[in-house]
């Protein structure tokens, strides 16, 4: 039986050189299933677990569709969560990269002021929060007549989080002409209710699990008391002294109280949680991808979707409790045909809770034993051995696709009434400069960036100090790294 490449799809050369420069080798089944049907412009209904390369699945094709020249959004991408909706924009600008598409993030607890602007210019693509999506559709910064396609991700999550009526009133208000893809790795009856109600003739994808794709998890709990659970984690760590891992707390303050623990027995940990500043966040997860520590504390705002590679362990300091978070949580380890070790620490009051998991799950929790004083003490040397051993700092998967562009400041912007194709026509008549080596371009109010592809950036800065730019001689460098 043939092997089937993305080649086999009628995609451009520069969707399937971006691709191939992200390291995709094949297509996953979920996106053997998805990619042809969106290509043919059918609705999508699709269960799939976590981790089965589901972004790609609708970003690809997606990608492929996108008309460059219209300045107005084509494509709306709900997300239930402000990491989920950044990094699904960074996966879709990496796919879109060679094609020059330009994708924008709108999320709450972030400028609003900042994001519309962003949408007054074009943007191909609108990835965001339901609510963030619904205030700018309602006060008119984001046009949606040209949208033709709706992407719904992780459509169980909307519901868990109480999203699904917003998400509603975004459909209503949307053309009536486009497809809709809906992405869930559960199928609740309200899930099954939105799609009958929104999705039409739809390509139903469900993915089974098979040997190839069941995460190889060994689930297992531990009993304890409410108090004894920071003792019995830091037993459990110094024992299994794994290479990555992720704690799971119910609450806010249980987070806090679990790192300031950890930090005073010397642990590289970080936390991440729904009441911290959003680029407190951002920088958090960008420190965990790129192991700059070991451990993470979290509420369940880091379990959906974040795509971190080689987590070891996952262990659920609380049961909790939606039957899907565990599912999620320990969705996180495990992944690329690796094994992973998922605990959970359950108290008397959550046996209950962690009997209907296993039913939901179709799992068997292991009861393992606290590790003795012994053991903990045989392990401590070795445990802090590699708590003090700094990681190889992870590079991005999107590290070779990005590292032949160079983002250029330019001190001019709207005020001086410069639109991108002044840009564009006056840097392509550079001597070895075409329109195909000028990416994404981005003006604002006073400055403007632009991508500078195929390593020809300096060239470009050179040649620009000598030359106008609709009459004006504007600065130009390399643009700073935020």
């Amino acid at each position: 039986m043939n092997k089937i490449n993305f080649s086999n799809y009628p995609l451009s050369d520069v969707i399937l050189e971006a691709i191939s420069d992200l390291g995709y080798e094949s297509p996953t089944p979920v996106q053997q299933a998805v990619i042809p049907a969106i290509l043919d412009e059918k609705d999508v209904l699709v269960q799939s677990q976590t981790g089965s390369g589901k972004t790609a699945s609708f970003g690809i094709p997606l990608c492929e569709k996108v008309d460059w020249i219209e300045n107005k959004p084509q494509i709306l991408v709900l997300e239930p969560t402000r990491e989920l909706a950044q990094q699904v924009q960074e996966d879709l600008i990496n796919i879109g990269r060679y094609k020059r598409i330009k994708a924008t993030a709108v999320f709450g607890k972030a400028s609003y002021i900042k994001q519309k602007s962003e949408l007054k210019q074009k943007s191909h693509m609108v990835v965001g929060t339901p609510g963030r999506v619904l205030d700018h559709i309602k006060k008119g910064s984001l046009p949606l007549e040209k949208i033709s396609c709706l992407v719904i991700d992780e459509a169980d999550e909307m519901l868990n989080m109480g999203f699904i009526d917003q998400v509603k009133e975004i459909i209503t208000r949307l053309p009536n002409r486009k497809n809709t893809l809906l992405f869930s790795a559960t199928m609740p009856q309200t899930i099954e209710r939105l799609s009958s109600s929104y999705l039409h003739d739809p390509t139903v994808v469900k993915i089974e699990a098979t040997e190839q794709t069941t995460p190889k998890i060994q689930h297992s709990f531990l009993e304890v008391t409410e108090e004894s659970k920071l003792v019995a984690l830091e037993a459990v760590t110094i024992v299994e002294n794994p290479d990555t891992c992720i704690i799971f707390a119910n609450t806010q303050e249980k987070v806090n109280d679990t790192y300031d623990f950890l930090v005073r027995a010397g642990y590289p940990v970080g936390k991440l949680h729904g009441g911290m500043m959003q680029e407190d966040r951002f920088e958090v997860m960008d420190a965990f991808r790129k192991a700059k520590f070991r451990y993470l504390v979290a509420t369940d705002v880091a379990a959906r979707g974040i795509d971190i590679e080689n987590i070891t362990h996952v262990i659920n300091l609380d049961v909790p409790y939606e039957k899907e978070s565990y599912i999620h949580r320990v969705g996180r380890t495990g992944r690329a045909g690796k094994a992973g070790f998922a605990l959970t620490l359950v108290t008397s009051k959550e046996v209950a809770l962690k009997k209907e998991i296993e039913t939901f799950g179709h799992l068997t929790m292991t009861r393992i034993t606290l590790p003795n004083a012994k053991l903990v003490a045989r392990s401590k040397a070795a445990f802090e051995t590699k708590i003090t051993t700094k990681q190889k700092i992870r590079q991005p998967k999107a590290k070779r696709v990005n590292e032949e562009i160079t983002k250029v400041y330019f001190n001019g912007g709207k005020k001086k009434k410069l639109r991108a194709l002044d840009f564009v026509g006056t840097i392509s008549k550079i001597e070895g400069i075409t329109a195909e080596d000028i990416g994404i371009i981005t003006i604002q109010e006073n400055v403007t960036y632009v991508d500078i592809l195929n390593g020809k950036g300096q060239l470009v800065i050179q040649a620009m100090k000598e030359r106008t730019i609709k009459g004006k001689q504007l600065k130009v460098h390399v643009a700073r790294k935020k």
